[in-house]
């Protein structure tokens, strides 16, 4: 793939998040593959929900690329999966990160970083069945997991 005049480096990236209640302690785990080099990224939260760690998860993996990308990014959230791919991110931009009925997009703070990190990589996104068996996915949520316990072993 062309990007600017060269070519783009394809990199696969895994996604997961994680939290108990919602809102309430969370984590995020993702996996960076580029051919045969792989990196680990975590981090959490003390007070977030699921999809805030689904999304921090995704704009983290994205922020980590040191050049414009083709991404295959797979992940279990339908929510960011739909968001994107369904168009409704490109309509809260355009009406002012608000929703069809005018109430706030929820997480527009984050959103708003996705953005840009979307014209920057040309993303595809593949959403897979969480808990299901899938090597890396399974392997995203046990690193989400140890991420949000550390916030939970904290109160």
């Amino acid at each position: 793939m062309r990007g600017k005049g060269k070519i783009m480096k394809t990199v696969e990236i895994y996604t997961d998040g994680a939290c108990s209640g919602n809102p309430g302690p969370g984590g995020y785990g993702v996996i960076l593959r580029f051919g045969t080099k792989e990196k680990e990224l975590s981090g959490g939260e003390a007070t977030t929900t699921n999809n805030r760690m689904e999304l921090t998860g995704v704009i983290v993996a994205l922020e980590a690329l040191k050049e414009p990308c083709k991404v295959i990014l797979t992940t279990d959230s339908k929510y960011v999966v739909d968001s994107v791919t369904k168009g409704w991110l490109s309509s809260w931009r355009r009406n002012g990160w608000r929703k069809r009925d005018k109430s706030p997009a929820l997480n527009a703070d984050l959103w708003q970083r996705l953005w840009p990190l979307l014209q920057t990589h040309d993303v595809t996104f593949v959403h897979v069945r969480g808990h299901n068996g899938h090597p890396e996915n399974e392997r995203c949520d046990r690193l989400a997991v140890a991420r949000r316990n550390e916030y939970m072993n904290k109160t």
